[in-house]
């Protein structure tokens, strides 16, 4: 049984940091991409950043220059550091992790930026 927990989410005020973590357990072989997801209230989900198992990294222009992915293939896991915030950032943010034969999710941890 493959589990994916995330971590880290709060609230936070506008221009404040935020540092999300997601640990993948069970049993798994080779962890390709590695991703954050996230959804708005009231919106669709959408890619936050990617992170290749060699730590290539594509990010949404939205969050370019203030979020920053990052991952350890030994322990499993996937970080996702968020700088600078902004009220759009609220949303539930989920990891995704990408294997040979299927994708697995986490179950997401609300961000909220607000005054």
């Amino acid at each position: 049984q493959v589990q994916l927990v995330e971590s880290g989410g709060g609230f936070v005020q506008p221009g404040g940091s935020l540092r999300l973590s997601c640990v993948v357990s069970g049993s798994i072989f080779i962890i390709y991409n590695m991703d954050w997801y996230r959804q708005p209230p009231g919106k669709e989900r959408e890619l936050v950043a990617t992170i290749t198992r060699s730590g290539n990294t594509v990010y949404a222009d939205s969050v370019k220059g203030r979020f920053t992915i990052s991952r350890d293939n030994a322990k499993n896991t996937v970080d996702l550091q968020m700088k600078t915030l902004k009220p759009e950032d609220t949303a539930v943010y989920y990891c995704r992790a990408v294997t040979a034969i299927r994708a697995y999710w986490g179950e997401g941890t609300l961000v909220t930026v607000s005054s």
